[in-house]
């Protein structure tokens, strides 16, 4: 009896060891540099000189928002109708689900124009919001008394795949925001997102980009993609550990089955044996 409890023994301190060597052969190690975001100078301070920045201009099938205030507050209900009136739309918030309203807004057309009421069209596309806003307030002087007009887009949007906490479409309330300001909405990347290779992709102009930045690097600050474009798509690559490490799992399920059911058998026999 007591031979066989050696035994016994010795056979369950071999598969739990084997179990851990097991999961152990699953994992890797990721290098600190891999992961730092903005390496550069040692310094404790530095600074950099801003070289650009993005002002985005009104495009196709932008959806405005066009609030027009003056004196005459009833007839000012005209035109913003359209702000206040709702519809129904895909929700592109990374927080909740399904269908939400929002304004119905002016969208431009296939010519770069919006219909405005009493003005009619009004051609915007490649301005500037703050432009729009003074080409249609000078056409609403003819029916309005000092009228005042702010002009916003309302679908300014970017997508964020792969290896992020929440992949999803994110509309931007601001026109201009920058790559780390939407991986931050995004929850981050997670430990096996590549750092070094994200990929951006732009239409613009009948034009597809494609362009590849390093988080890690400080020259992310002066490239001409750190700065986000209406419908952006940041793809966030996985490491290779990761996908090697998922092989390794997926090829090493039936193993470690086999093992947790030796346990299980051993376990049984052993509590036999003692009573």
């Amino acid at each position: 009896m007591k031979n066989t409890h050696s035994k016994l023994t010795q056979y369950s301190i071999y598969l739990v060891l084997l179990y851990i060597a097991v999961l152990g052969g699953t994992t890797s190690c990721v290098s600190p540099k891999s992961i730092v975001y903005f390496q550069g100078d040692t310094l404790r301070n530095s600074s950099q000189n801003i070289s650009q920045n993005y002002i985005p201009t009104i495009q196709t099938n932008d959806l405005l928002s066009i609030v027009v205030g003056s004196l005459n507050s009833e007839a000012n209900e005209m035109f913003n109708i359209a702000n206040t009136a709702m519809t129904a739309s895909s929700n592109y918030s990374a927080t909740s689900a399904g269908a939400k309203l929002q304004p119905v807004g002016y969208m431009v057309d296939t010519d770069g124009n919006v219909e405005i009421p009493l003005i009619g069209k009004v051609k915007v596309r490649d301005l500037k919001t703050s432009v729009a806003a003074d080409t249609i307030r000078m056409r609403l002087t003819n029916y309005l008394k000092e009228p005042s007009v702010v002009v916003r887009t309302l679908n300014f949007k970017v997508s964020v795949l792969g290896e992020v906490a929440h992949p999803a479409i994110y509309v931007i309330p601001d026109e201009t925001i920058s790559l780390p300001e939407v991986l931050s909405l995004a929850g981050d990347l997670t430990i096996y997102g590549k750092r070094d290779n994200v990929m951006i992709i732009r239409e613009e102009k009948g034009v597809r980009q494609y362009a590849r930045l390093d988080l890690t690097s400080r020259d992310i600050f002066t490239s001409p993609y750190y700065y986000l474009h209406k419908n952006d798509v940041i793809y966030i690559e996985p490491v290779k550990t990761k996908l090697a490490a998922t092989d390794r799992r997926q090829q090493l399920v039936p193993v470690i089955a086999s093992i947790v059911g030796g346990i299980g058998t051993l376990g049984i026999l052993i509590i036999n044996l003692t009573k």
